[in-house]
Formats: structure tokens, sequence, C-alpha cells
């Protein structure tokens, strides 16, 4: 038990990817137990995590972080392998390892190169995991890059199967691959940015750890390389927070994410959606903030303008959507903007009560976006299975269809809309109670996303089950079945006991926030 508790973040973080490996070995022609294998050795990280998240009130805690392990990795540059975890982090670990053998227990239905797709996503799951846990600047760029290359290959080679898109010479290529190089062209961009930048700090601090740069980098001051320092320090501050708003994304970043979202498989929609834009959230809270507070501090107004268009116009492109997942992606903009918005309080008023509220609210908001648009994709993926269309237009009336599916339709969207009672209310609640102090005006403009979000809500519903019965499918349309059925229980377990008692997550994460503006 030592020997678990001492190294239980690496064997979190490296378990996935094992157990890809495991699955790559088995024989190729029996997809089923491929399936099954992956399935089983993806619950070890989620279990250890539940071990992890019930000894860590009495864990060591050094400066702020638990479990920490640290082992020399590149003595020549001082970088080390250095994980460790805090309320923050440990809620998206959490967030992370629930959901990855959750998308796939979906993608039981692929059938095309099983062992491959289950490695990708048993590798995607370490990439993810390894941004959370990182404590070192440089393992935390290997492990933001890692994350990549799966989910550009899942959408590339098992997503949507129709349509064509042309490149900017005119040569059409299928949508999924248009969708797929337009990911990796710009989380890349972002990317390039974010690695100089991390050189720079490397180089001035003498180290790439991040709890010794969070006390050096910010009271560095005369010159460097030739430049004033605030210069210096601006321009990577920029670069940070341009690769992080890409990947969240923040309006006008966000143009890759319906693209990647509709082409996607939907098990690759619950991943990219549930944890791979809290990445960029991650990356603001985690990097920018403590290791730029004059920064963040003085950008602060711009940030929260950015996240009150993305509240609004998120809102009213998805309004406009007749595909049903193109429409479920643009709501993802809309909502986190909710969580940057939240994060630009924090900035501007740091260390301030209707900071600490707007992020708590925040942070809670990733966990709980990451649940309602898991299940809100996988819902659309299902009726996709069975209809092979996604065009709103083309349903009507399905509910006395399918009753049982309807009915977690309808809760998911309430969720994903902040119905009072689930867990989408508390945590935009508590980022708009927040925010209105602080950024009063932009608040009440992204009222009118909120309005808009119950009427692209009620539209999704409306168009699906609602109406007169489209006499197409009657016949033909199949109940949620067993399997899918698993996959729902705990998101709406989830939603459920997070809009009723939020207390057991909140208490995890407002240890983070006190320490935060310690």
């Amino acid at each position: 038990m030592d020997f678990i508790n001492n190294n239980i973040l690496s064997l979190i973080l490296f378990s996935p990817i094992v157990a890809g490996l495991i699955v790559l070995l088995l024989p190729g022609e029996n997809k089923q137990l491929a399936r099954r294998v992956a399935l089983g050795l993806s619950l070890i990280p989620f279990i250890l995590t539940v071990i992890a998240w019930v000894g860590f009130g009495a864990a060591p805690e050094v400066d702020g972080f638990r479990y920490q392990q640290q082992v020399e990795w590149y003595p020549a540059i001082n970088s080390s392998y250095h994980v460790g975890v805090d309320g923050l982090s440990l809620s998206m670990v959490l967030l992370t390892t629930l959901l990855a053998p959750l998308a796939i227990l979906a993608s039981f239905s692929v059938e095309d190169k099983v062992k491959t797709y289950m490695f990708l996503f048993l590798a995607l799951e370490t990439g993810m995991l390894g941004v959370f846990l990182s404590l070192d600047l440089l393992i935390f760029f290997v492990f933001w890059e890692i994350g990549l290359v799966p989910m550009y290959f899942l959408i590339d080679q098992w997503g949507s199967a129709s349509g064509e898109r042309a490149l900017w010479n005119g040569m059409k290529v299928p949508a999924r691959r248009y969708a797929s190089f337009k990911f990796m062209v710009y989380t890349m961009a972002g990317s390039l940015g974010l690695l100089l930048a991390i050189q720079v700090l490397g180089v001035v601090s003498g180290t790439f750890d991040m709890l010794a740069l969070f006390q050096s980098w910010p009271s560095v001051t005369g010159t460097l390389f030739g430049f004033p320092t605030e210069t210096v320090k601006a321009v990577a501050f920029w670069a940070f927070a341009i690769a992080f708003a890409i990947k969240v994304p923040v309006w006008p970043f966000h143009t890759w994410l319906p693209d990647a979202h509709t082409e996607a498989p939907t098990a690759g929609s619950m991943i990219l959606a549930g944890v791979l834009l809290k990445l960029g959230a991650y990356g603001f809270l985690r990097l920018v903030i403590p290791l730029y507070p004059e920064q963040a501090h003085q950008y602060a107004g711009v940030l929260a303008l950015l996240a009150t268009l993305a509240i609004i116009l998120g809102a009213f492109a998805a309004w406009g959507q007749r595909d049903f997942k193109r429409l479920v992606a643009y709501s993802s903009v809309n909502h986190m903007g909710f969580v940057v918005l939240g994060i630009a309080v924090a900035a501007f008023a740091a260390g301030t009560e209707d900071a600490a509220i707007a992020l708590n609210g925040a942070i809670l908001q990733m966990f709980n976006h990451g649940i309602s648009a898991a299940a809100m994709f996988f819902l659309v993926g299902v009726i996709y299975e069975r209809t092979h269309t996604r065009d709103l237009e083309e349903w009507g009336g399905l509910f006395p269809l399918v009753p049982v599916f309807g009915a977690l339709l309808i809760l998911s969207s309430m969720a994903s809309l902040g119905l009072p009672g689930l867990g989408g209310f508390v945590s935009e609640f508590l980022v708009v109670r927040g925010a209105w102090p602080v950024f009063t005006v932009y608040t009440a403009l992204s009222m009118i996303g909120l309005l808009f979000t119950g009427a692209y809500i009620l539209k999704g519903i409306s168009k699906t089950l609602h109406g007169p019965l489209n006499e197409h499918w009657k016949g033909h349309l199949t109940e949620i079945n067993r399997r899918e059925l698993l996959v729902m229980a705990p998101l709406v377990v989830l939603m459920l006991w997070l809009g009723l008692w939020p207390a057991w997550l909140l208490n995890v994460i407002n240890q983070a926030v006190v320490a935060f503006f310690g």
C-alpha cells in the first residue's frame, strides 16, 4: 500500500498508456476482446484517482500540492519529472479518468481497426493527465503536445464519412480530414509561441520547475535579452494566453472547434468537449495568473470582453444550426465563456471575495460542462447511429418512439442550460455572482447569451422530440440499449448530485482557490 501511496500519481498517469500497449498485443481478429480489455484496464486510473481523492486531505502538503513525486530527468537544464495535485488538478484528473472509460464503452460500436483506436484513446488519456499532473513546465509542454497527436488521428481515421471540404488551394478532401488538419494547425500555432515563452522562463530562471518559477519569475526586473523586462513579460504572457485561448477556445480562436466536434467520432467528441477544452482553462489558472499577475491584471478586461463575446456569439451560432452535433459544439463555446469570465475576474481582482467566488464557479463549471457536454454528444451519437442523420429538420415527434432516450436528452439539455437542481446552475451562478461587482457591464451583457442558451436548447429538444411524428422513423427507430444506458448512468448521477449537493467537489476546489490567492 505504501508503494501505491508514494507513486499514485505516476500510476494514474502511465497506466492508460500501458493499457494501450497491452491492447495492441492482443490477437487482431478478436475485436470484442480488445474492447473489453481496453474498458477494464481504463478503470484502473479511475480507481486510483478515487483512492487519491479519499486520501487527499490526509496527504502531506508541500507548497500547496499533495502526492508530489520528483525524479531527475534532464539535470543540464534543471528540468525534472515532477508531479503533484491540488484541488484544481485533482478535480480535473477525476473528470478525465471518469470520462475515459465511458468514452471507451461508447466506442464499442467501432468496427474498424479496433485495437489501434483503443490504443490512441488510452494514449490520449495519458497526454491529458500529464498536463494536469505536471509541476515542471517542460514536462507540461511535452504532455500538452502528446495529447494533440491521438486526437488528430481519431478525427482523421474514425470521423464522419460524409461530406467534403476545400483546402486553401481548392483541393477537395473528406470533411473529417479537413477538421483534423484544422485542429492540428490551430493547436500547433499556439504551441509554437508557448514553447518559445517556456524557453524564455527556463533560461532566465535557470529552472523549469513550476513551484520555483511561481516564486522567482514574477519578481524578475531589469532588462532581459536587451529589452525591458516588462516588455519581455508582456510578450511571454500573450504567448501563453493565446495558446490557452485557442484550446479553450475563446472567440475569435474558436473556429476549429465546430468542425472538429462535428467530424469526430462520438467518443472523440465526448473527450474533446469533456476534457480537452479544459486544458486551456487549466493553463490560464495554473500558469498564466501565477506567473504573470501584473499582466493578467492589466489585460483582464480584454479577457472578460472575449469571454462575453464567446457567451453571446456562441449562443447565437448554436441557435442558427440545423446539425444537432454542430449545435452542441457551439454550445461549448458559449459555456466555456463563463469559465473564462471567472478566470478574468480572478486575474483582475485577485485576493477578493468576489474573485474567490468566481474562481470556484469557473472550476466547477469546467467539471459540470465536462459531464453535460459528454452526455449531449453521446446522445447525439446514439440517435445518429440509428437514423444516419444529424439534421434537426429530419426528425420530429420522436418522444413516443424512444421515451427513455427522450427523457435522458431533456435531462442532459436542462443540465447544460443550467436549470436549478442540476449541476450547471450552481457553477454559472457562482461565476455570475463573482463577476457582477467586478465586470458589471460584461456580466449584464452575458445574460443575452444565457437567454439564447435557453432558446437553442429548447430548439434542439423540440425539433427532435416534439411536434408531429415523422412517420419515416416509425418502426425503424429503436430505444436506447443497455450499454448506452451504462454510459449515461454515471453522467446522470453526477448532474443531479452536483446540482443538489455540490459541496463534495467545491470543498476540494476551494482548497486550491484559497491557496491560489495565498
